[in-house]
Protein backbone atom coordinates (compact mmCIF):
# COMPACT_ATOMS: atom_id res chain seq x y z
CA UNK A 1 0.00 0.00 0.00
CA UNK A 2 1.40 3.36 -1.06
CA UNK A 3 1.74 5.92 1.69
CA UNK A 4 2.78 9.36 0.44
CA UNK A 5 5.45 11.41 2.12
CA UNK A 6 4.25 13.37 5.12
CA UNK A 7 6.46 16.25 3.98
CA UNK A 8 4.87 16.57 0.52
CA UNK A 9 3.58 20.06 1.27
CA UNK A 10 6.61 21.36 3.13
CA UNK A 11 7.41 23.76 0.26
CA UNK A 12 3.84 25.00 -0.20
CA UNK A 13 4.83 28.66 0.08
CA UNK A 14 6.99 28.45 -3.04
CA UNK A 15 5.49 25.42 -4.79
CA UNK A 16 2.06 26.72 -5.82
CA UNK A 17 0.69 29.58 -7.87
CA UNK A 18 -2.85 30.85 -8.16
CA UNK A 19 -4.41 29.99 -11.50
CA UNK A 20 -5.62 33.32 -12.84
CA UNK A 21 -8.30 34.79 -10.57
CA UNK A 22 -9.68 31.40 -9.54
CA UNK A 23 -9.53 29.56 -6.26
CA UNK A 24 -7.23 26.95 -7.79
CA UNK A 25 -3.57 26.70 -6.85
CA UNK A 26 -1.38 24.69 -9.22
CA UNK A 27 2.18 23.55 -8.68
CA UNK A 28 4.74 25.50 -10.67
CA UNK A 29 5.81 22.12 -12.05
CA UNK A 30 3.03 19.76 -13.17
CA UNK A 31 3.40 16.22 -14.50
CA UNK A 32 2.27 15.46 -18.04
CA UNK A 33 1.28 12.00 -19.24
CA UNK A 34 1.90 12.64 -22.97
CA UNK A 35 4.85 10.23 -23.03
CA UNK A 36 5.98 7.34 -20.80
CA UNK A 37 2.57 6.36 -19.39
CA UNK A 38 1.09 4.35 -22.26
CA UNK A 39 0.49 0.65 -22.70
CA UNK A 40 3.97 0.29 -24.25
CA UNK A 41 5.59 1.59 -21.05
CA UNK A 42 6.28 -0.36 -17.84
CA UNK A 43 3.50 0.21 -15.32
CA UNK A 44 5.88 0.06 -12.36
CA UNK A 45 7.83 2.95 -13.81
CA UNK A 46 4.60 4.95 -14.06
CA UNK A 47 3.97 4.21 -10.40
CA UNK A 48 7.48 5.27 -9.46
CA UNK A 49 7.17 8.55 -11.35
CA UNK A 50 3.77 9.49 -9.96
CA UNK A 51 4.73 8.48 -6.42
CA UNK A 52 7.83 10.64 -6.59
CA UNK A 53 5.89 13.57 -8.03
CA UNK A 54 3.13 13.44 -5.42
CA UNK A 55 5.65 12.92 -2.60
CA UNK A 56 7.19 16.25 -3.64
CA UNK A 57 3.99 18.26 -3.91
CA UNK A 58 3.15 17.80 -7.60
CA UNK A 59 -0.60 17.36 -7.36
CA UNK A 60 -1.51 18.16 -10.97
CA UNK A 61 -1.49 15.27 -13.46
CA UNK A 62 -2.29 16.25 -17.06
CA UNK A 63 -3.71 13.76 -19.59
CA UNK A 64 -5.64 13.62 -22.87
CA UNK A 65 -7.90 11.02 -24.42
CA UNK A 66 -5.35 9.99 -27.06
CA UNK A 67 -2.20 9.94 -24.94
CA UNK A 68 -0.40 6.62 -25.09
CA UNK A 69 0.46 4.87 -27.24
CA UNK A 70 -1.98 3.25 -27.79
CA UNK A 71 -4.72 5.88 -27.71
CA UNK A 72 -6.44 5.90 -24.34
CA UNK A 73 -3.79 3.86 -22.58
CA UNK A 74 -2.31 6.74 -20.55
CA UNK A 75 -5.78 7.25 -19.07
CA UNK A 76 -6.01 3.51 -18.41
CA UNK A 77 -2.70 3.76 -16.57
CA UNK A 78 -4.17 6.61 -14.54
CA UNK A 79 -7.13 4.38 -13.70
CA UNK A 80 -4.80 1.67 -12.38
CA UNK A 81 -2.89 4.25 -10.38
CA UNK A 82 -6.12 5.55 -8.87
CA UNK A 83 -7.19 2.05 -7.85
CA UNK A 84 -3.76 0.91 -6.65
CA UNK A 85 -2.45 4.04 -4.95
CA UNK A 86 -4.28 7.33 -5.20
CA UNK A 87 -7.95 6.65 -4.39
CA UNK A 88 -7.51 7.75 -0.75
CA UNK A 89 -5.84 10.96 -1.97
CA UNK A 90 -8.20 11.83 -4.82
CA UNK A 91 -9.23 15.12 -3.22
CA UNK A 92 -5.58 16.20 -3.07
CA UNK A 93 -5.12 15.66 -6.80
CA UNK A 94 -5.96 17.97 -9.70
CA UNK A 95 -6.50 15.74 -12.74
CA UNK A 96 -7.06 17.11 -16.23
CA UNK A 97 -7.87 15.53 -19.55
CA UNK A 98 -8.69 16.76 -23.05
CA UNK A 99 -10.46 15.96 -26.30
CA UNK A 100 -9.90 17.47 -29.71
CA UNK A 101 -7.49 15.31 -31.68
CA UNK A 102 -8.27 12.05 -33.44
CA UNK A 103 -9.39 9.35 -31.04
CA UNK A 104 -11.63 6.86 -32.86
CA UNK A 105 -12.66 6.32 -36.53
CA UNK A 106 -15.51 8.08 -38.21
CA UNK A 107 -16.88 11.62 -38.18
CA UNK A 108 -17.50 11.81 -34.43
CA UNK A 109 -14.06 10.94 -33.06
CA UNK A 110 -12.19 14.17 -33.72
CA UNK A 111 -12.26 17.99 -33.51
CA UNK A 112 -14.78 19.98 -31.44
CA UNK A 113 -18.37 18.87 -31.87
CA UNK A 114 -20.64 18.53 -28.87
CA UNK A 115 -21.06 14.83 -29.63
CA UNK A 116 -17.32 14.17 -29.67
CA UNK A 117 -16.46 16.18 -26.55
CA UNK A 118 -19.19 14.62 -24.42
CA UNK A 119 -18.64 11.07 -25.64
CA UNK A 120 -14.89 11.42 -25.19
CA UNK A 121 -15.17 12.66 -21.62
CA UNK A 122 -17.47 9.76 -20.73
CA UNK A 123 -14.89 7.36 -22.14
CA UNK A 124 -12.06 9.13 -20.30
CA UNK A 125 -13.87 8.85 -16.97
CA UNK A 126 -14.39 5.14 -17.50
CA UNK A 127 -10.73 4.60 -18.37
CA UNK A 128 -9.53 6.59 -15.36
CA UNK A 129 -12.08 5.08 -12.96
CA UNK A 130 -13.22 8.54 -11.92
CA UNK A 131 -16.59 10.20 -11.41
CA UNK A 132 -15.26 13.58 -12.54
CA UNK A 133 -12.11 15.35 -13.67
CA UNK A 134 -10.97 18.58 -12.14
CA UNK A 135 -10.31 20.14 -15.53
CA UNK A 136 -11.49 19.33 -19.04
CA UNK A 137 -9.97 20.98 -22.12
CA UNK A 138 -10.93 21.53 -25.68
CA UNK A 139 -7.59 20.25 -26.98
CA UNK A 140 -7.51 22.31 -30.16
CA UNK A 141 -9.40 24.95 -32.08
CA UNK A 142 -11.89 23.58 -34.61
CA UNK A 143 -12.31 25.99 -37.55
CA UNK A 144 -15.39 24.20 -38.90
CA UNK A 145 -17.56 23.62 -35.83
CA UNK A 146 -19.29 26.79 -34.55
CA UNK A 147 -17.45 28.02 -31.47
CA UNK A 148 -20.77 28.33 -29.66
CA UNK A 149 -21.34 24.58 -30.02
CA UNK A 150 -17.95 23.69 -28.59
CA UNK A 151 -18.22 26.23 -25.79
CA UNK A 152 -21.77 25.29 -24.82
CA UNK A 153 -20.64 21.68 -24.57
CA UNK A 154 -17.97 22.81 -22.09
CA UNK A 155 -20.59 24.74 -20.10
CA UNK A 156 -22.91 21.73 -19.99
CA UNK A 157 -20.05 19.41 -18.99
CA UNK A 158 -19.41 21.57 -15.92
CA UNK A 159 -23.13 21.72 -15.14
CA UNK A 160 -23.29 17.92 -15.38
CA UNK A 161 -20.65 17.59 -12.66
CA UNK A 162 -18.28 15.63 -14.90
CA UNK A 163 -15.68 18.41 -14.76
CA UNK A 164 -15.15 21.14 -12.19
CA UNK A 165 -13.39 23.56 -14.54
CA UNK A 166 -12.77 23.95 -18.26
CA UNK A 167 -9.84 25.13 -20.33
CA UNK A 168 -8.77 25.49 -23.93
CA UNK A 169 -5.53 24.53 -25.62
CA UNK A 170 -3.85 26.04 -28.68
CA UNK A 171 -6.75 28.30 -29.68
CA UNK A 172 -5.89 31.48 -31.63
CA UNK A 173 -6.24 34.81 -29.86
CA UNK A 174 -9.57 35.89 -31.35
CA UNK A 175 -11.13 32.51 -30.55
CA UNK A 176 -9.71 32.77 -27.02
CA UNK A 177 -11.44 36.15 -26.62
CA UNK A 178 -14.74 34.66 -27.79
CA UNK A 179 -14.35 31.71 -25.43
CA UNK A 180 -13.57 33.96 -22.48
CA UNK A 181 -16.68 36.09 -23.01
CA UNK A 182 -19.02 33.19 -23.80
CA UNK A 183 -18.01 31.14 -20.79
CA UNK A 184 -18.01 34.10 -18.40
CA UNK A 185 -21.53 35.10 -19.48
CA UNK A 186 -22.70 31.58 -18.55
CA UNK A 187 -21.02 31.53 -15.14
CA UNK A 188 -18.41 28.97 -16.18
CA UNK A 189 -15.24 31.09 -16.24
CA UNK A 190 -12.37 29.94 -18.41
CA UNK A 191 -9.87 28.58 -15.89
CA UNK A 192 -6.74 28.14 -18.00
CA UNK A 193 -5.13 28.22 -21.42
CA UNK A 194 -2.59 25.55 -22.36
CA UNK A 195 -0.06 26.51 -24.99
CA UNK A 196 3.44 25.72 -26.15
CA UNK A 197 5.78 28.28 -24.65
CA UNK A 198 9.52 27.85 -24.37
CA UNK A 199 12.72 29.67 -25.28
CA UNK A 200 12.51 28.31 -28.83
CA UNK A 201 8.77 28.85 -29.35
CA UNK A 202 7.47 32.15 -28.00
CA UNK A 203 4.23 32.29 -29.98
CA UNK A 204 1.89 32.86 -26.97
CA UNK A 205 4.02 35.88 -26.04
CA UNK A 206 4.32 37.24 -29.55
CA UNK A 207 0.64 36.72 -30.44
CA UNK A 208 -0.70 38.41 -27.30
CA UNK A 209 -2.23 35.28 -25.81
CA UNK A 210 -0.26 35.44 -22.57
CA UNK A 211 -1.02 39.15 -22.17
CA UNK A 212 -4.74 38.51 -22.66
CA UNK A 213 -4.75 35.68 -20.13
CA UNK A 214 -2.92 37.76 -17.55
CA UNK A 215 -5.16 40.79 -18.04
CA UNK A 216 -8.38 38.77 -17.77
CA UNK A 217 -7.53 36.42 -14.92
CA UNK A 218 -7.07 33.27 -17.00
CA UNK A 219 -4.27 30.91 -15.97
CA UNK A 220 -1.62 29.77 -18.43
CA UNK A 221 0.21 26.44 -18.44
CA UNK A 222 3.09 25.70 -20.80
CA UNK A 223 3.44 22.32 -22.46
CA UNK A 224 6.72 21.18 -23.98
CA UNK A 225 8.67 23.69 -21.86
CA UNK A 226 11.95 21.98 -22.71
CA UNK A 227 11.03 21.61 -26.41
CA UNK A 228 10.91 17.81 -26.03
CA UNK A 229 14.44 17.76 -24.65
CA UNK A 230 16.09 20.22 -27.02
CA UNK A 231 16.46 22.70 -24.16
CA UNK A 232 18.62 20.32 -22.16
CA UNK A 233 22.21 19.19 -22.62
CA UNK A 234 20.94 16.09 -24.43
CA UNK A 235 21.59 17.25 -28.01
CA UNK A 236 24.57 19.58 -27.64
CA UNK A 237 26.87 17.09 -29.33
CA UNK A 238 24.51 15.32 -31.69
CA UNK A 239 21.66 12.81 -31.41
CA UNK A 240 22.11 10.07 -28.79
CA UNK A 241 20.91 6.64 -29.88
CA UNK A 242 18.54 6.35 -26.91
CA UNK A 243 17.07 9.85 -27.29
CA UNK A 244 13.53 10.86 -28.18
CA UNK A 245 14.77 12.39 -31.43
CA UNK A 246 16.17 9.01 -32.46
CA UNK A 247 12.87 7.19 -31.92
CA UNK A 248 9.87 9.54 -31.70
CA UNK A 249 7.64 10.71 -34.52
CA UNK A 250 7.11 13.99 -32.64
CA UNK A 251 10.73 15.19 -32.72
CA UNK A 252 12.59 14.99 -36.02
CA UNK A 253 16.33 15.18 -36.54
CA UNK A 254 16.05 17.88 -39.21
CA UNK A 255 15.16 20.46 -36.53
CA UNK A 256 18.67 20.14 -35.08
CA UNK A 257 20.31 22.50 -37.55
CA UNK A 258 23.85 23.85 -37.13
CA UNK A 259 22.34 27.21 -36.21
CA UNK A 260 20.21 25.65 -33.48
CA UNK A 261 23.19 23.71 -32.12
CA UNK A 262 25.11 26.98 -31.85
CA UNK A 263 22.22 28.66 -30.06
CA UNK A 264 21.82 25.77 -27.62
CA UNK A 265 25.53 25.78 -26.85
CA UNK A 266 25.45 29.53 -26.24
CA UNK A 267 22.50 29.19 -23.88
CA UNK A 268 24.17 26.24 -22.17
CA UNK A 269 27.28 28.34 -21.52
CA UNK A 270 25.11 31.16 -20.20
CA UNK A 271 23.36 28.74 -17.85
CA UNK A 272 26.67 27.35 -16.62
CA UNK A 273 27.79 30.88 -15.86
CA UNK A 274 24.77 31.19 -13.57
CA UNK A 275 25.43 27.87 -11.89
CA UNK A 276 22.42 26.31 -13.65
CA UNK A 277 21.77 23.68 -16.25
CA UNK A 278 20.24 24.64 -19.58
CA UNK A 279 17.01 22.94 -18.49
CA UNK A 280 16.96 24.94 -15.25
CA UNK A 281 17.33 28.18 -17.17
CA UNK A 282 14.68 27.19 -19.73
CA UNK A 283 12.06 26.39 -17.06
CA UNK A 284 12.94 29.48 -15.06
CA UNK A 285 12.57 31.65 -18.17
CA UNK A 286 8.99 30.43 -18.65
CA UNK A 287 8.00 30.84 -15.01
CA UNK A 288 9.34 34.39 -15.03
CA UNK A 289 6.89 35.40 -17.77
CA UNK A 290 4.02 37.42 -16.37
CA UNK A 291 0.82 35.37 -16.25
CA UNK A 292 2.35 31.88 -16.35
CA UNK A 293 0.91 29.52 -13.72
CA UNK A 294 2.74 26.25 -14.33
CA UNK A 295 4.94 24.25 -16.66
CA UNK A 296 4.05 20.73 -17.76
CA UNK A 297 7.05 18.42 -17.66
CA UNK A 298 7.39 14.87 -18.88
CA UNK A 299 9.70 12.34 -17.31
CA UNK A 300 11.05 8.86 -17.81
CA UNK A 301 13.16 8.93 -14.61
CA UNK A 302 12.56 10.37 -11.17
CA UNK A 303 15.88 12.19 -11.41
CA UNK A 304 14.39 14.31 -14.19
CA UNK A 305 11.52 15.38 -11.93
CA UNK A 306 14.03 16.08 -9.18
CA UNK A 307 15.96 18.37 -11.52
CA UNK A 308 12.82 20.13 -12.74
CA UNK A 309 11.70 20.89 -9.19
CA UNK A 310 14.75 23.07 -8.63
CA UNK A 311 12.83 25.95 -10.20
CA UNK A 312 10.11 26.09 -7.54
CA UNK A 313 12.09 28.57 -5.45
CA UNK A 314 11.91 31.27 -8.11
Amino acid sequence: MYTPSESRYVNSATMYRRCGRSGVLLPKVSLGFWHNFGSVDPYERSRELTHYAFDHGIVHFDLANNYGPVYGSAEETMGRLIDDDFRPYRDELFISTKAGYDMWPGPYGNWGSRKYLMASLDQSLRRMHLDYVDLFYSHRYDPDTPLEETLQALVDIVHSGKALYVGISRWPLEALKTAYRYLLDRDVPLLIYQGRLNMLDRAPLEEGILDFCHAHGVGFISFSPLAQGLLTDRYLNGIPEDSRMAHSRFLHSDVLTPQLKDQLKAWNNEAKGRGETLADMALRWILEQQGVTSVLVGASKTSQIEDDLKVINI
